[in-house]
């Protein structure tokens, strides 16, 4: 069965959202705003500021206010001799962006400047360098390729085929090399230019979209901007046989919204994420790592115990696959799956995981089960994760996801007034200042404790709402 591939483009003003659909059902999202762009393709001419010998990094300023790291351990130098270019601070370096910046973390950065296309990747000073895709795996398909890019190569450069070039003509090689070696030319005649300098712009996101979103399955692409319609169509790559329909969307019903994918990327922000057998999965998302944890919820099968775990299982197999895709979830990842006895029903659950994420257009790693029955994975990480895109820290709970009972904010006021009473002995009188849940503790449940405190200090204590107040916070004021 063909699967049918629909790639949506939401144009707003200073914001840009695509959808991938298979067979109408949103797998991967991708949103970017103007005041957040990626930086990752770009090429700047930075300057080091500080050299780490013993992790073999540099910190480099690239001018965007954050300075981006640079492993050199096992660079790749343009000159061929590794020793004689490690850098050192005050150097200018022309270097491009391999992951945007996360949390407190710099873009990481790399001295091996490559620019992609849709059929192919230039590798410039790395002459000789050719590579086909793994995943063409037709031997006489990879044989042709090998020598059209041995002859349409300058000795300087090299290439890597993509997936996408399996059957494309020497003559569509050729216009993709040419317009790469373009974007080349324009780094070297910008080199020169005072550090920290940005010499080429690799993301230009619909551009960059259109390109890391094109293949030969892709049935169409649907746009609601004229002016995004006209760039696209200007590519040539929407106008000749086999390749994708591009599609003006003109409707009066929001783009996301005609094809049910705005819900579903509300559902991508969500913690739990519901199976339809009644358990359900618990995404907590850090800047370590991400944990999923699966729960058999309302699922009780018709079985014993052992099945309705295993069916479980597997279903969240499925599933969690396609949420690291929805949300873009990077770096270590680790899965706790319900426990199994049954090692045959362990290495199921595995191999279905492993066949759901096979999809995956990023790369990935998935673990055997540890001896806690915990599966740990890796998911390259190229850009901020759905959530940190989307979302910021609650300014109730301070991102750490829980607040502090009224009781226990009750405690902590009790504590504070002890120590302003030992040091403000003369105050006549202590007012609390505190949200409506920690005053009604005070006039119930804590009712006794706050007279203790009373007799104790001799002095009255006054309760008051203050309505902005969050659970957790207060004033203890001195009257």
């Amino acid at each position: 069965m063909n699967t049918m591939k629909r790639v949506l483009m939401d144009i707003d003003t200073n914001l840009f959202r695509l959808a991938l659909l298979e067979n109408g059902e949103p797998v991967e999202f991708y949103v970017e705003r103007k005041q957040t762009e990626s930086l990752v393709g770009n090429v700047y001419a930075g300057r080091v500021e500080t050299v780490v010998p013993n992790l073999q990094a540099a910190f480099v300023d690239i001018g965007t206010g954050k300075n981006g790291y640079l492993y050199y351990g096992n660079a790749r130098a343009a000159s061929g001799a590794e020793k004689e270019n490690r850098p050192k601070a005050g150097d200018t370096l022309v270097v491009q962006v391999e992951k945007d910046a996360v949390g407190t973390k710099g873009a990481v950065l790399t001295r091996n400047i490559s620019f992609a296309g849709k059929f192919l990747a230039l590798l410039p000073n790395e002459g000789g360098e050719i590579g086909v895709s793994r995943k063409i795996t037709n031997e006489a398909e990879r044989r042709r390729m090998q020598e059209i890019m041995e002859e349409l190569l300058p000795a300087d450069c090299g290439a890597i085929v993509r997936t996408n070039g399996a059957g494309r003509s020497k003559g569509e090689f050729q216009k993709e090399l040419e317009s790469l070696l373009q974007k080349w030319q324009s780094v070297k005649q910008a080199e020169y230019r005072k550090a920290p300098a940005l010499l080429w712009q690799g993301n230009i996101p619909v551009l960059k979209a259109a390109r890391d979103f094109y293949s030969a399955d892709l049935d169409s692409v649907v746009v609601n901007n004229k002016e995004t319609y006209d760039l696209l169509a200007a590519t040539g790559d929407f106008s000749g046989e086999g390749q994708p329909k591009l599609e003006l969307y003109e409707e009066k019903t929001p783009l996301f919204s005609s094809f049910y994918a705005e819900s579903k990327l509300e559902k991508a922000l969500s913690q739990k994420v519901w199976l339809k057998s009644g358990g359900y999965l618990v995404v907590d998302q850090t800047e370590a790592m991400t944990t999923i944890d699966v729960n058999t919820g309302a699922f009780v099968g018709r079985r014993d115990f052992s099945e309705t775990v295993f069916k479980t299982n597997l279903e969240a197999a499925q599933v969690i696959a396609r949420q690291l895709r929805l949300r873009n979830l990077g770096g270590i990842i680790i899965i706790d799956f319900i426990d199994m006895v049954c090692e045959e029903h362990r290495q199921a659950v595995l191999s279905e995981l492993r066949r759901a994420a096979a999809s995956d257009r990023t790369k990935h790693t998935i673990s055997e089960f540890t001896e806690l029955g915990l599966v740990e994975m890796t998911r390259k990480r190229t850009r901020e994760s759905l959530a940190h895109v989307l979302c910021e820290p609650c300014p109730v709970c301070g991102g750490r996801g829980q607040i502090k009972t009224a009781r226990t904010v009750c405690y902590d006021i009790l504590r504070e007034i002890v120590r302003e009473f030992k040091q403000y002995r003369d105050a006549r009188e202590f007012k609390i200042l505190a949200s409506q849940s920690v005053i009604d503790m005070f006039l119930e449940d804590e009712a006794p404790a706050l007279d203790l405190l009373q007799d104790f200090m001799g002095k009255p204590v006054t309760l008051e709402v203050e309505g902005c107040y969050s659970q957790e916070e207060y004033d203890v004021i001195l009257l």
